[in-house]
């Protein structure tokens, strides 16, 4: 499809688009994975950041809060800077700011202040998403599922294995050591990204009104990018009300296990999530649109089987959980590979804003499914939450599967 028509839209970036070497992908692929990590790393402190800043440490469950909208803030007010300006230049901006704001964090004397840091993190670890169409630009057309595949599961990597990493770091040097290893971790992406990092050149002259008004432009002309932001957006339901209501079920009858449990499950998840750039070969080799459906699919199977766990001995029913973890996260990850392989390929120029609907519709997805998932435990216990998902999972189906329907 062409891109969006305007007087002020360079030549597609990638037409002489520099050559993408292994180390690149992999420098890419660690830091959207440690600019996301920084979103979670405050989760398992909770606990131990609420007792130390005292009488004001009841402010401290909005942490995460802070975060995220800062996040969502950030996908929807500058991750289309990416089509204005080098996308290269951004992200070291970016880096350095979310080098600041962890920094802020770790010295917080007060919850006030660590609130106001973590809205900064939010905000800054958006350089996630000037890292991904930067990979996708610089990507031959051959092997950008490929190539996005890689980049994608250095992100996801980040989000399951972060919680892991923050709680034991907490645990044995403090909470604020975790904020400092942050940082440093991000000062040397962002010293890595200016030295090895090509610029980018921008594919619009836009201003920053007309630029942020285009994304309902591209919402409007591309029913590719809504069916991909719909599909995606129902998994990502499921994903969260899953990770969302995990611990609150594993400390109740009969597992009555703490938080180091729902962080190995999600090393588990970690496993399913190596497994994904063979979706980005699939996707370069058959096409996206198998991928998504059978990513779909297997989200569905992997929730829906979790339904016999109350037929299990307790054994089972966490070896169950351990392996639908696999799969969930496997399939999710092959769906979002291929749902931005077809994005990114709607209008190369265009490609951070296509890029920030998509996960804006993401996020919302995340929001929903973390509220409704609280709600289904509360409501009708593990079986309920699982029904969420597995409802969600065959909504994403559906989705991928009715634009074969109407053309059939």
């Amino acid at each position: 499809m062409s891109s969006i028509p305007t007087p002020h839209t360079h030549a597609p970036a990638h037409a002489k688009a520099p050559r993408l070497s292994t180390p690149l992908v992999l420098l890419l692929a660690t830091g959207a994975g440690l600019a996301v990590a920084s979103l979670y790393y405050s989760q398992p402190m909770l606990g131990v950041l609420g007792t130390e800043l005292g009488p004001d440490g009841r402010a401290i469950g909005f942490v995460p809060t802070m975060t995220q909208l800062g996040y969502a803030l950030g996908i929807l007010l500058l991750a289309p800077l990416g089509d204005r300006f080098d996308r290269r230049r951004i992200i070291v901006i970016k880096a350095a700011a979310l080098c600041a704001a962890l920094l802020l964090a770790g010295a917080a004397p007060s919850a006030a202040l660590l609130l106001v840091a973590s809205l900064a993190i939010g905000l800054a670890a958006t350089m996630a998403q000037d890292i991904v169409p930067a990979a996708a630009t610089l990507a031959p057309d051959a092997h950008r599922g490929k190539v996005v595949g890689s980049v994608m599961t250095g992100l996801l990597m980040g989000i399951l294995l972060s919680r892991v990493v923050s709680g034991v770091v907490a645990e044995v040097f403090g909470w604020r050591t975790m904020f400092v290893l942050a940082a440093a971790s991000i000062a040397l992406i962002g010293a890595a990204a200016w030295r090895g990092l090509p610029s980018l050149r921008p594919t619009t002259q836009l201003a920053y009104g007309a630029l942020l008004r285009s994304l309902g432009t591209l919402w409007k002309k591309h029913a590719t990018l809504r069916r991909a932001a719909f599909a995606q957006g129902f998994l990502s339901i499921g994903f969260s009300a899953f990770w969302s209501t995990l611990a609150v079920m594993l400390h109740g009858a009969p597992f009555h296990m703490g938080s180091a449990a729902a962080g190995a499950f999600g090393l588990a998840g970690a496993a399913g999530a190596l497994a994904a750039p063979i979706a980005g070969r699939i996707a370069d080799r058959r096409g996206p649109e198998i991928v998504t459906r059978g990513g779909a699919l297997l989200v569905l199977l992997s929730f829906a089987v979790m339904g016999l766990m109350p037929l299990l001995p307790r054994e089972a029913q966490l070896a169950l959980l351990a392996v639908s973890a696999v799969g969930f996260d496997l399939g999710i990850q092959m769906s979002l590979i291929a749902h931005q392989t077809i994005v990114y390929g709607i209008d190369p120029a265009a490609r951070s804003r296509l890029n920030a609907v998509l996960f804006t519709v993401v996020f919302i997805g995340m929001a929903l499914g973390s509220g409704l998932g609280s709600v289904a435990l509360a409501r009708g216990g593990w079986i309920a939450v699982t029904t969420l998902a597995s409802v969600s999972a065959l909504l994403a189906l559906a989705v991928r599967l009715w634009p074969a329907r109407a053309r059939s």
